[in-house]
C-alpha cells in the first residue's frame, strides 16, 4: 500500500532502518512542539536518518512552498507553489478577540463552475495530496501561529477530492495537529457520497451548504451542479447529516444584487427549510456578501444594505436563524469566491 502522507512515509523509512519506536515520537514532537522546519535541523535524529528523511520527502518539513503573501488589516493570504509548477492559495483571518481562523484549499482550481466564483474560471487542475492540504495549515503553525480553526473553503471542493478524508484524519489526529473535529468546517456545493461520508466518518466536523438560490432552474444557472445533485435531494441528506450527528448544518448564501436577493427568494428559502421535522431548527443561515473579481461576470454586483436588511428580516419572521457574515479581504482578493492564484 502507498502511503497516504509523509506521517506514514515517516513511520516506512524507521521500520526500514530497524529505529527504536520512540524515534517517531521525536520527530513529531520537533515539528509541531519545537516548530522546526527542515529535517535537517532536527538534531536529535542521528545524520543518516536526518539525510534520508530530506532525501525522500525533501529538505522541508512543509511540501508547499510560500511564494507571495498579501496582508490587509486582519487578514493575510499566502500563494503556495505545489508540486507540477501549480499555485494554490490560503487565508489566514485573525479576529479582534485573538482568535485565529484559516480558509485552506482542497483543489487546484475547481471543476464546478460556479458562475460568481473566480476559482472556478481556472478549471480543475488537479486534487491536492493528504499533505498539500494539511501543510497549508502547518506553514501556519511552523511560523508561530496558532490554530484556532480551518474551514475548507478556498480554492476546490472539497468533497470532491478523495484525499480530503485523509487530510481530516492528519488533522484530528491527537499525535500531530490534534485539532478538535468542532473546529473544522467542510463546505460543499452539495455532493451526496461526501455528505454522506462526512456524517459517517467524521459525525463532528461542521458541514456548510452552498445555496444561493431557493429555486431550482435558478440555482441549475449558477452552480451546474444542482442539475447532477438537485437542492431537495441534498437536502434530505443533510436531514440525515443532522439526525445522526445532531449537529447544526450551515447554509451559505452569496446575496446578488437584484438576481436572488429578493423578499420571494427569502421567503422561498424559509420555506425549505421550515417543516423539516424536529431537527430544523439546527439550520443555520450565513448570508454572504458578493464579492466581485476581474474575472466573473460583471453583471453580478453586491445587495445594497437595505435589500439584506430585509432578507434577515424576512428570514427571522418565518423562525429561521441567520446570521450576515462579516467580510474580510476583498481589498486583497481574499474574500469568498475571489480565489484565483494571481503572481
Amino acid at each position: 500500500m502507498k502511503p497516504t502522507s509523509k506521517y506514514e512515509t515517516i513511520k516506512q523509512i524507521l521500520s526500514d532502518f530497524k529505529q527504536p519506536a520512540y524515534r517517531y515520537g521525536q520527530i513529531m514532537d520537533a515539528i509541531f512542539k519545537q516548530k522546526i522546519a527542515e529535517y535537517e535541523r532536527i538534531t536529535i535524529l542521528p545524520k543518516f536518518l536526518r539525510e534520508e528523511l530530506a532525501r525522500t520527502l525533501g529538505p522541508y518539513v512543509s511540501s508547499v512552498i510560500p511564494v507571495k503573501e498579501l496582508t490587509s488589516q486582519q487578514v493575510s493570504k499566502v500563494l503556495f507553489a505545489i508540486g507540477g509548477g501549480e499555485r494554490v492559495e490560503a487565508v489566514r483571518l485573525s479576529y479582534k478577540r485573538g482568535w485565529k481562523s484559516y480558509c485552506i484549499s482542497t483543489q487546484c482550481g475547481c471543476g464546478f463552475g460556479c458562475r460568481f466564483c473566480a476559482t472556478g474560471t481556472i478549471g480543475l487542475k488537479r486534487n491536492l495530496t493528504a499533505d498539500e492540504i494539511t501543510d497549508q495549515l502547518l506553514h501556519f503553525h511552523l511560523n508561530g501561529h496558532t490554530l484556532d480553526s480551518v474551514s475548507f473553503m478556498g480554492m476546490g471542493e472539497a468533497l470532491a477530492n478523495p484525499h480530503l478524508f485523509d487530510a481530516l484524519a492528519i488533522l484530528t489526529n491527537p499525535h500531530l495537529f490534534g485539532l478538535g473535529h468542532r473546529r473544522i468546517t467542510i463546505s460543499t456545493i452539495g455532493l451526496l457520497p461526501g455528505i454522506d461520508r462526512l456524517a459517517r466518518e467524521f459525525p463532528q466536523v461542521n458541514l456548510t451548504f452552498s445555496l444561493h438560490s431557493p429555486f431550482d432552474d435558478q440555482r441549475s444557472e449558477l452552480m451546474p451542479i444542482n442539475k447532477r445533485f438537485p437542492l431537495h435531494d441534498v437536502l434530505n441528506a443533510l436531514d440525515r447529516h443532522i439526525q445522526h450527528t445532531g449537529r447544526k448544518v450551515y447554509i451559505a448564501y452569496i446575496l446578488l444584487r437584484g438576481f436572488n436577493d429578493s423578499a420571494e427568494h427569502a421567503k422561498e428559502v424559509a420555506a425549505l427549510l421550515r417543516g423539516r421535522g424536529a431537527w430544523e431548527h439546527l439550520y443555520h443561515v450565513n448570508l454572504i456578501p458578493y464579492n466581485s473579481t476581474e474575472v466573473t461576470p460583471q453583471s453580478y454586483l453586491p445587495s445594497d444594505p437595505e435589500r439584506v436588511k430585509t432578507f434577515v428580516r424576512t428570514l427571522k419572521r418565518n423562525g429561521v436563524n441567520v446570521t450576515v457574515r462579516t467580510q474580510f479581504g476583498s481589498d486583497i482578493n481574499a474574500a469568498c469566491g475571489q480565489l484565483y492564484r494571481t503572481e
